[in-house]
């Protein structure tokens, strides 16, 4: 299977995110799917950034949405200077084999100013799903 990368950038801040189907953690039978997702953020920008918080939205594919929001990720709020990156892992179960996530995270700049940077959707697709083209 072809990984699939996805790219957003907001003031210079640059999010990909890459979803991987795990399925030694899913089954179809207990309707159980889940999958990884790596995202970097690299700051292109010129002022150092800190991420704050995180806003999630994950809509499976009956069309059920779950929003997340919480302080940081995966326990931390990494702070970004001028040319830096940070990485991280995580993961999501869903009851169907389809589905997608979207977000945002909130920065802070060195100057103290809060904005918000979008996470791009991406598609969490398994073996299962059946994908249909308009």
């Amino acid at each position: 299977m072809i990984a699939t990368m996805y790219r957003a950038v907001t003031r210079q801040i640059e999010v990909t995110v890459e979803p991987n189907f795990v399925p030694e953690q899913s089954s179809a039978d207990r309707s159980r799917y889940f999958w990884s997702y790596t995202i970097v953020i690299t700051n292109s920008g010129e002022e150092t950034v800190q991420l704050k918080t995180r806003h999630w939205i994950i809509t499976d594919a009956s069309g059920r949405q779950q929003e997340v929001k919480g302080e940081g990720v995966v326990g931390e709020q990494p702070i970004l200077a001028p040319g830096e990156r940070f990485e991280y892992t995580s993961g999501v179960p869903l009851s169907t084999a389809s589905g997608f996530m979207t977000g945002r995270y909130q920065m802070v700049s060195e100057s103290g100013e809060r904005f918000e940077i979008d996470v791009p959707a991406f598609s969490l697709d398994s073996p299962d799903s059946k994908r249909v083209l308009n």
